[in-house]
């Protein structure tokens, strides 16, 4: 590995540098998926989904290492309200985690708590595979772990964009991460406009406070053009379609110049 600090900084560092990173979406618990995304696919990064995909503990602790073989950094989607399962992903070797539905400083508080090591958080010690992965020293490990292992709360409600100043300000907490398709839910009332315009209007207020704290913000995307637009735009960290999504789409393509005439 490269760069001091391994697959476990990598993300970080890119983002100190200020390179937007496309990142895979896996939601199929197969290492080699993951592997495969981050080695021949060419993605930056792989996340790995507890939340809506089949993820869980043991999947990710085997996927890591594979995608770190890669040289490619981790991130990693805890379910609603699973602060208690973050620093486990940070042990296995995340070098990101995202946490969906904080809607409130106080949950950004308990999420960056379960994140960060002391004097700022409550992390407890055991790094496992991010010590690891990262090739440094535990007491070295132990002093930048904060810095390297990324906190991204999901803002994705009308009561998280309200608080959105106070949640990017929890210590802790190093950016946002923007659900686009709740997030049109939360602002229609139910309909389902991921690319909408009120969902536009909230991205651009998102941004802009973002930078405003001097922070990262991330966002999912359905497209590779709308990805296009979202790096134009200035977010730090786009997340890709998904695995099934990009499989279902391929072999539909395939299949259907197969049947052509």
């Amino acid at each position: 590995m490269a760069e001091r600090g391994g697959a476990v900084a990598a993300l970080s560092a890119r983002l100190r540098e200020g390179r937007p990173l496309i990142s895979a979406w896996c939601s199929i618990p197969e290492p080699t998926i993951a592997g495969l995304l981050a080695a021949e696919a060419g993605f930056d990064a792989v996340t790995l989904d507890m939340q809506h995909g089949a993820h869980d503990i043991d999947s990710i602790m085997r996927t890591i290492p594979v995608i770190a073989a890669q040289g490619k950094p981790t991130i990693a989607r805890v379910p609603v309200g699973g602060f208690t399962t973050v620093s486990r992903m940070l042990d296995a070797g995340a070098a990101a985690v995202i946490a969906p539905m904080v809607n409130s400083v106080e949950d950004a508080r308990v999420f960056a708590a379960m994140a960060k090591y002391p004097p700022l958080g409550e992390r407890s010690w055991g790094p496992h595979g991010g010590l690891m992965l990262s090739g440094l020293a535990p007491e070295t490990y132990l002093k930048e772990a904060n810095g390297l292992c990324l906190t991204l709360a999901m803002v994705e409600t009308r009561e998280a964009l309200g608080a959105i100043d106070g949640i990017l300000g929890v210590e802790g907490i190093d950016g946002i991460f923007i659900g686009p398709s709740d997030l049109s839910i939360a602002l229609s009332g139910g309909s389902l406009d991921p690319e909408g315009t009120q969902v536009r209007e909230a991205l651009a207020h998102a941004l802009a406070r973002t930078r405003a704290a001097g922070k990262r913000i991330g966002i999912f995307s359905h497209t590779g053009l709308r990805t296009r637009e979202l790096v134009r735009q200035g977010f730090d960290l786009i997340t890709l379609s998904s695995d099934v999504a990009l499989l279902r789409t391929g072999a539909q393509a395939e299949l259907a110049r197969a049947r052509e005439g």
